[in-house]
């Protein structure tokens, strides 16, 4: 596990403004490299999407290196209350944890809207709805949880941010609805009206599916992997990555 020691007084403090900040960036690569993608591929749909999935995994990468020593680089609501479950998290930072992931991610959307000379926040009329869309999007929850566990559980920590960012580029090709896999992401999302957006409606029906796959997977990883690994303990002044 990769750790750092912090101030315990200002530990969740810290933690708090890193979840906020790292998941705003992975909100902008996402929503702004589909934006130009979008504009740059000429109306080829698979070159904007492969732009987006490049974009977002690269990211992903450099964010988790950048801020998994500081609070374990959530960035996912999902991911902090399956911590949670398992007792690496309490449940009142789980909670803390996902209101500053939600409000980073709908910053991060209205930073790039407006990085491309957009209003800061419109609605998204951009489809994603019926049964291949919510099952795509538990498959991708599912497989996101398998790989955080599996790799914080079995493997060095160093391979937690390639495996994320891995296993979320390939999602973005292998799963009809791209990959969201993160109820503040798909939030943030709605509030786009391009490339990376989804309608407010659709919204709900993605929140359930990532909740169904996010305790399918930590329940069978549970079984699966046993040995339950801390990634945040609230009552010391040890942080480790997830």
């Amino acid at each position: 596990m990769l750790s750092v020691t912090v101030d315990p007084s200002r530990a969740l403090s810290r933690r708090l403004v890193a979840e906020a900040i790292g998941t705003c960036l992975l909100v902008a690569a996402v929503v702004g490299s589909g934006i130009m993608g979008e504009q740059l591929a000429g109306g080829n749909v698979a070159i904007a999407l492969l732009a987006n999935t490049l974009a977002t995994g690269a990211a992903l990468i450099a964010l988790i290196l950048t801020f998994g020593p500081v609070s374990g680089a959530h960035f996912n609501p999902a991911v902090s209350v399956a911590d949670a479950s398992q007792g690496g998290l309490s449940w009142k930072d789980a909670s803390l944890y996902s209101l500053a992931q939600i409000l980073g991610a709908i910053g991060g959307a209205g930073l790039a809207n407006v990085m491309f000379g957009l209003a800061p926040y419109t609605w998204s009329s951009h489809i994603r709805s019926g049964p291949a869309q919510v099952l795509s999007e538990g498959v991708a929850t599912f497989g996101l949880l398998a790989v955080i566990w599996g790799c914080s559980r079995r493997r060095s920590a160093e391979a937690v941010p390639y495996a994320v960012a891995a296993y979320i580029a390939a999602a973005y090709w292998f799963t009809a609805s791209t990959s969201f896999a993160n109820p503040a992401v798909t939030l943030a999302r709605s509030l786009t009206d391009t490339f990376a957006g989804i309608r407010p409606q659709d919204v709900p029906a993605f929140w359930f599916a990532q909740a169904v796959g996010t305790a399918s997977a930590t329940l069978l990883c549970r079984w699966l992997i046993p040995g339950r690994v801390t990634v945040q303990d609230a009552r010391s002044d040890e942080v480790r990555i997830v």
